[in-house]
């Protein structure tokens, strides 16, 4: 009896240290790369909703150079997109009022202020540090990455970005209409394209923050803060400066400057209208260089805003209408995988500046990134670097906007003086009651 039971003690120890030999060997693979990419490949398959921009060539080659980037980083995470809408913000407003946010969202400075409220944003602060992101933003663009209150909820891409009045040369040479420098010189323009069914200039109206830029382009010609020291209370509508801006839209409206459609036109209508010789000029951000210049070639370029006289139109090259403020990809706190969307909504970000660098030729963006354009830089972007450290001051693109009364009061108004009969003392009046 002891026999039998000396010999199951001994079978017992060796299938032990056989057990135990075979789980040493599991722990030393798995320090290794195969047994990671095991462990990877077994992990939860993740899908992230994301609200994002993708309607033209600048929108879409950086979300899909991305997406193919992130398959390679996170294999187990796969983007649901949502294209973000043409309004002006409006749709995300409805998705966070209904509870619906995505994971992961395209976000200007208004919707941040607004989200901050409303608990809808995160604090990506540690997340920023976490994956080296802070360390890659440019010096230049750290006013885009950190919000007023010193933290960061959104992932920048862009850098400081400005309103470019573009022009077609070959129409303006064809009808003998010289570049306009003063605003007599712009409705002798007017007058000539009209008589040769041209479109004096394309804009898409039916988006208010086009038709807030074109008014702030004016605007700077008298007082350089523009719409900036309307929205941080520091100017009035009423003030002359403003005044002017709203009569001078007004008188160039009457003359013809638009389409009779124009508060209806989108961008794709008014772009093409542009791109397809309808139109001699358009006004856009400078991310439109490149597909100007594949339509247009050497046809397009763009040109200084005009001004009421030739010496202020001089002065007026370094005042400009732009900029930039915090903005960029926005997370969800209540989203399931806040931690894992927000490390994402990074990298996606850094991707996008890769992409535009390397893909549309475009330098102005928030990181810096390791890679070379495959192309030479487009003349009207080289023109734009070079002019850039002249540059004195710049104001806000509508997205930048605090006052979220005057954001859409202001957007409203500037789609009514596009009606012709819309009275400008009406617009001073609406203007200035959202900013007392």
């Amino acid at each position: 009896m002891n026999k039998k039971l000396a010999i199951l003690l001994v079978i017992v120890i060796a299938v032990s240290m056989l057990a135990g030999c075979t789980t040493n060997s599991g722990n030393e693979s798995s320090t290794g790369g195969n047994a990671t990419e095991k462990n990877n490949n077994a992990e939860e398959k993740i899908t992230l909703r994301i609200y994002a921009q993708y309607f033209d060539d600048d929108t879409k080659v950086p979300y899909d150079y991305a997406v193919e980037e992130l398959k390679k980083a996170y294999p187990n995470v796969k983007l649901e997109l949502e294209p973000q809408a043409q309004d002006d913000g409006q749709k995300l407003m409805t998705l966070a009022a209904t509870g619906n946010l995505p994971d992961i969202y395209q976000v200007g400075l208004a919707q941040i202020e607004n989200f901050k409220k409303s608990g809808n944003i995160m604090i990506l602060n540690e997340v920023a540090e976490k994956t080296g992101f802070i360390d890659k933003v440019y010096e230049s663009a750290k006013n885009i990455l950190y919000n007023e209150d010193g933290n960061i909820y959104a992932f920048p891409y862009a850098g400081n970005e400005y309103v470019l009045w573009y022009y077609n040369k070959a129409l303006f040479e064809q009808y003998k209409v010289k570049v306009p420098k003063t605003f007599d010189d712009l409705l002798e323009a007017i007058k000539v394209f009209r008589e040769n069914d041209i479109i004096p200039m394309a804009l898409f109206g039916a988006e208010g923050w086009i038709t807030v830029a074109f008014y702030d382009c004016l605007a700077t010609r008298w007082d350089a803060g523009g719409i900036a020291k309307l929205d941080n209370g520091e100017a009035k509508a009423s003030n002359e400066a403003y005044v002017n801006a709203a009569k001078t839209m007004q008188q160039l409206v009457k003359a013809g400057l638009f389409s009779d459609s124009v508060n209806v036109t989108n961008y794709d209508q008014a772009s093409e209208l542009f791109l397809s010789g309808k139109a001699a000029m358009f006004l856009n951000g400078q991310w439109y260089i490149p597909d100007a210049t594949k339509a247009l070639g050497d046809n397009v370029d763009w040109m200084f805003y005009p001004s009421y006289d030739e010496e202020s139109y001089e002065a007026g090259k370094t005042v400009w209408s732009g900029g930039g403020a915090a903005s960029g990809y926005a997370v969800n706190p209540s989203s399931e995988h806040a931690q894992l969307a927000a490390e994402v909504a990074a990298f996606i970000s850094e991707k996008y500046c890769e992409a535009k660098v390397k893909l549309r030729g475009m330098p102005f963006v928030a990181l810096k990134v390791d890679v070379e354009p495959e192309t030479d830089y487009a003349p009207m972007t080289k023109k734009l670097l070079d002019h850039i450290p002249n540059i004195t001051s710049v104001t806000k693109f509508d997205w930048h906007l605090t006052n979220s009364l005057f954001k859409t009061t202001i957007e409203d108004q500037t789609k009514f003086l596009l009606i012709s009969d819309y009275s400008v003392d009406d617009f001073i009046r609406e203007v200035d009651n959202s900013l007392n």
